[in-house]
């Protein structure tokens, strides 16, 4: 089994398999035996889920999830294992990609090549023809943005980023399902590559800043929705 592989089933696995009062997992030789490797393999996986701070070993008492202080890259290894995300949590990983990006956009501005706008103009007018077809725009504005990213010629730059939107893989389409705001953000696309285009720093930040407004709304608009049926109002519970 692939390491990748293995860490996001493994992960799954234990949130699947803890209690749910102490969060206590099934112990180092149960999952060799549940997934058919080694313990020691095992065990790699566990220090490298231990580091992503999503379980914790205890000497003499076993394993345990621990998600509270979860890193980025947990967050997108839940995203990868199919587990439900913490709107909260999500919502202010879209709040630090927006700082990112917006930084991203003035430094493309200096450091695109041309390679990095007809790269840009391809994803554009695969994104004409799929709003033509009805579609949504989740892969294109995937691309769209990471190519930007990609422009700034920082390679973690462009990983942190990366992880940001594997996080979002499973909302992307949701949220595209709109047809007018597949639109929208298309025409908002244009703009910002135009700004590129023109060298225009000042401009390409602000048009990015105005653009990933949208998703920020977006997501602290369903927080509000989930705090609304987590607590109801009083009329509701009278009745």
């Amino acid at each position: 089994m692939k390491e990748k592989n293995l860490l996001a089933e493994l992960a799954a696995y234990l949130f699947s398999h803890s209690d749910s009062e102490t969060g206590r997992t099934p112990s180092e030789r149960e999952l060799a035996e549940h997934f058919g490797v080694s313990r020691g393999q095992i065990r790699e996986a566990l220090a490298i889920l231990e580091a992503m701070r999503i379980v914790e070993r205890r000497a003499k008492s076993g394993i345990y999830i621990d998600t509270k202080q979860a890193s980025v890259e947990a967050l997108a290894l839940f995203a990868r294992a199919g587990l439900p995300l913490d709107p909260l949590q999500i919502y202010e990983t879209v709040e630090l990609r927006k700082i990112h990006e917006i930084k991203a956009a003035e430094l493309a501005c200096s450091r695109a090549t041309e390679e990095n706008f007809e790269r840009l103009r391809e994803i554009l007018k695969a994104s004409e023809e799929r709003i033509a077809a009805g579609e949504g725009l989740a892969k294109e504005d995937r691309e769209f943005h990471l190519e930007i990213v990609r422009a700034t010629k920082n390679s973690v730059f462009h990983n942190i980023c990366s992880v940001y939107y594997l996080m979002g893989e499973q909302r992307l389409p949701i949220y595209f399902n709109d047809p007018e705001r597949s639109v929208r953000s298309h025409a908002e696309h244009v703009q910002i590559y135009e700004a590129l285009l023109r060298r225009d720093g000042n401009l390409a930040q602000a048009l990015m800043s105005a653009h990933l407004q949208g998703a920020e709304s977006y997501w602290k608009g369903l927080i509000e929705g989930d705090k609304a049926v987590a607590s109801p109002s009083p009329a509701l519970e009278k009745a």
